[in-house]
């Protein structure tokens, strides 16, 4: 008995929305999904204008945020998956993102 592999595709974005608590996509099958902004600490640190700037990479399979360094891909989402930075790494980054701001001052 052979067994054959089945490759499931998996929907790309064509939008993508976030508000002060929730990142939403919607996708190009026609659905739309939501997940809290808090998965992500550094869209949750981030302002309104960082947020909002964010590309679609990969063939549509991905979101990037240049300003804050961040990469979300949709299968990800889809999963479930929270980010999977180390709390070590964030805490550099948010102590790099006050530095940066004091210096502006």
């Amino acid at each position: 008995m052979s067994i054959s592999e089945v490759k499931v595709e998996l929907p790309k974005a064509i939008n993508i929305s976030v508000t002060r608590d929730t990142l939403s996509l919607d996708l190009i099958d026609g659905r739309t999904i939501s997940v809290p902004l808090e998965w992500f600490p550094r869209l949750v640190h981030a302002t309104i204008k960082e947020r909002n700037n964010w590309r679609l990479i990969g063939k549509n399979e991905g979101i990037h945020w240049e300003d804050i360094d961040e990469d979300i891909s949709i299968e990800g989402l889809l999963a479930g998956r929270t980010s999977g930075e180390s709390q070590e790494s964030f805490n550099k980054w948010l102590e790099q993102r006050r530095s940066h701001k004091n210096k502006k001052r």
